[in-house]
C-alpha cells in the first residue's frame, strides 16, 4: 500500500509541479507526517524531491525531473475504460486504480501533452441521471464488478416483483442504463437481467464463471431491451394529433418519440395520424388523458372508452369538489 502511495505522491508532483503537505494528506486520506514520512521516502531513494516552508511552499521535483515508473499494475489496467468516469469507478469498486492509472496516462504524455489532456478531461461531465431522478442504492455493486472481472460464479439473492429467491450464476457484465446498474449473467443457457439494487445478499464461490466464447455484451443487451420494449408494449393504439399533442406524446419516452417520428402528414386540418405502442388498456388510458384534448383516439375502441370513462369521472369530482 505504501509502495503505491510513493509511486502516486510521485507521479502527482510531476504532473501538479508543486503541492503542499496538506494537499498530498486530503489526496490519499492520511496524515501530514505520513506525507512528511513519505517524502523522506522519496528523498531516500534518490528522488529528486524537496520542500519549501512557509506560505507558498510545498513539495517539488527538481526541473526537469521526470519518473519513466508508468507501468499499469492489474486493477489499473481493469480501471483503465473508468478514468473519465471517476464516480462509476468508485462504484464499481475501482475508484483508486482509475485515478491511479489516469495519473500514470497523463504522466507518460510531454508535459505540454499532459497538461492539455488534464484541461480537456477537466472540461467534460458525464451525468448518467435523468432530469428529478435519485440513483437507487446498489451497496453490492462493487462486489458484482468484481465477481465480472474476476470471473467468479455467485450465489444471490435477489427480489424482484415475483418475490425473493436464491440464485447460481456466471456473471458476464455490468450495465449502467438510466441512472441504474444492471448485472448480466447466465444461469445454464439463459441469460438474463438483474437490476443490482434488489440484490439482497451475494457470494463470491470458488469456481470460474463459464461465459460463452461468442457473448458480446453491447450486442446482447441492445438486442435485449429491445425485445424487451416489444414485450412490454405489445398492443398498438392509432390516434390523431395536433403540433402540440404530438410534442407531449414525444415527451412520454423514446419509444413514444419513435412513433412520432413515424407518423403520417398532417392533414388539412393539421393532424398526424401515429400508432403509438402500448402496454395495455388500464395502463395507456391514464396516460394518453394527460395528453389532454390534443388527441383523438380511433382504435382500438376499448380504449377511446377508457379514457372516456377517466375523462368523465375526473370531471365529475372537481365539479363535487367546486360545489364544496
Amino acid at each position: 500500500m505504501r509502495a503505491s502511495r510513493l509511486l502516486s505522491i510521485l507521479i502527482l508532483l510531476q504532473l501538479r509541479q508543486r503541492l503542499t503537505a496538506a494537499d498530498l494528506a486530503a489526496e490519499f486520506e492520511v496524515s501530514d507526517r505520513t506525507i512528511y514520512r513519505d517524502i523522506d521516502a522519496l528523498s531516500a531513494a534518490g528522488i529528486p524531491v524537496y520542500g519549501d516552508r512557509g506560505p507558498g511552499g510545498g513539495f517539488q521535483l527538481l526541473n526537469g525531473y521526470r519518473t519513466r515508473l508508468t507501468g499499469l499494475d492489474p486493477q489499473e489496467a481493469q480501471a483503465m475504460l473508468l478514468v473519465g468516469l471517476p464516480e462509476q469507478a468508485s462504484a464499481l469498486g475501482l475508484g483508486d486504480p482509475a485515478k491511479r492509472a489516469r495519473g500514470k496516462l497523463l504522466a507518460a504524455l510531454p508535459r505540454s501533452g499532459s497538461a492539455e489532456a488534464d484541461r480537456i478531461a477537466r472540461a467534460f461531465h458525464i451525468d448518467t441521471l435523468d432530469w428529478y431522478r435519485a440513483a437507487r442504492p446498489a451497496p453490492l455493486l462493487a462486489a458484482a464488478a468484481r465477481a465480472v472481472i474476476d470471473r467468479r460464479r455467485i450465489a444471490m439473492r435477489y427480489t424482484s416483483w415475483r418475490g425473493t429467491r436464491d440464485w447460481r450464476l456466471d456473471p458476464l457484465g455490468i450495465v449502467l442504463k438510466g441512472g441504474n446498474h444492471y448485472l448480466v449473467a447466465a444461469t445454464g443457457a439463459r441469460v438474463l437481467t438483474f437490476t443490482v439494487a434488489d440484490m439482497q445478499a451475494l457470494t463470491m464461490l470458488d469456481e470460474v464463471a463459464a461465459r460463452p466464447a461468442d457473448f458480446n455484451l453491447a450486442a446482447w443487451w441492445t438486442a435485449s431491451t429491445r425485445d424487451f420494449e416489444v414485450r412490454l408494449r405489445p398492443g398498438r393504439a392509432i390516434l390523431r394529433a395536433s403540433p402540440l399533442g404530438l410534442e407531449r406524446i414525444r415527451l412520454l419516452g423514446a419509444w413514444a418519440a419513435e412513433a412520432v417520428d413515424a407518423a403520417e402528414a398532417p392533414d388539412p386540418a393539421g393532424q398526424c395520424r401515429l400508432t403509438l405502442p402500448i402496454e395495455g388498456i388500464d395502463a395507456a388510458a391514464p396516460m394518453l388523458l394527460g395528453i389532454g384534448p390534443e388527441i383523438d383516439i380511433e382504435a382500438p375502441p376499448e380504449l377511446r372508452t377508457a379514457v372516456a370513462s377517466l375523462a368523465h369521472a375526473v370531471a365529475a369530482r372537481l365539479e363535487i369538489a367546486d360545489r364544496g
